[in-house]
């Protein structure tokens, strides 16, 4: 297995805001439920879910997880390489899970029906299931779902959390300098009319440290979706993601 020298597992290192990680956080340490990370390839999914499962690793706590692949060892959780050719399958894997009681699930990819249904049996009968699957944002996590065919109470009985992410560069530490920005050009990028008045900007010079790009490093940003009870009534009463995402922002 490839080596942990460069996973990040602590928590407040990943670019969490303080009221995101507080929710993420209570969602993951529910005794059941799921919880779901929704990104684009490449947008850090599996380093959020392996930093969640290195929180709640102790030793009385029995994970299993399937991956394709097994991107990362993780000390004292059962982990499980998908093969397709053979008939492992996450759906697969799923079901030998359950035979085995763990007290937490991850799946590396809702990709089907089939997955997506057996997850929230699990999620239902007393584990904590986190996987993740392939939208633009939080709100049409809910709609991919509904698509696969997986019935709108099962969805909104199981599911805790869904959290959308991407990655952005870190303007380089090493040559980093202020950089003037109008205050109507703040407002128009969103930042609060007050807060435009004193907002600091700065930009990466360049220098050999970050070869000469003005970057080094990502950081993740997040949309943190808690299943309020009203985003589960507008789910079950047939709601558009636009709904349901003006219903969260509300909050």
């Amino acid at each position: 297995y490839p080596g942990q020298a460069n996973l990040q597992t602590d928590m407040t290192k990943l670019g969490f805001e303080e009221r995101a990680l507080q929710n993420f956080k209570e969602a993951i340490y529910k005794p059941y439920g799921m919880v779901l990370v929704t990104g684009p390839t490449g947008s850090g999914k599996t380093t959020t879910l392996y930093s969640a499962l290195a929180e709640l690793n102790k030793i009385a706590t029995n994970i299993s997880t399937a991956e394709d692949p097994v991107e990362f060892n993780l000390p004292g959780i059962n982990q499980v390489q998908i093969k397709e050719d053979i008939g492992l399958s996450f759906a697969a894997a799923l079901r030998s899970f359950l035979r085995q009681d763990p007290d937490i699930i991850m799946v590396g990819e809702i990709r089907d029906r089939e997955t997506a249904e057996i997850g929230i049996k699990a999620a239902l009968t007393g584990h904590l299931v986190l996987s993740t699957i392939h939208t633009n944002d939080a709100p049409s996590t809910i709609s991919r779902l509904l698509n696969m065919g997986v019935e709108r109470f099962l969805v909104t009985s199981s599911v805790h959390l869904v959290l959308a992410q991407r990655l952005v560069r870190k303007i380089c530490a090493n040559c980093k300098e202020d950089l003037e920005v109008t205050p109507e050009t703040l407002v128009d990028l969103g930042v609060p009319a007050e807060e435009a008045k004193t907002y600091m900007c700065k930009q990466g010079a360049g220098c050999p440290n970050c070869g000469l790009t003005g970057y080094r490093g990502r950081i993740a940003i997040y949309e943190v979706m808690p299943m309020y009870d009203e985003v589960r009534d507008l789910v079950l009463s047939g709601a558009t993601s636009t709904e349901i995402k003006r219903a969260a922002i509300r909050g």
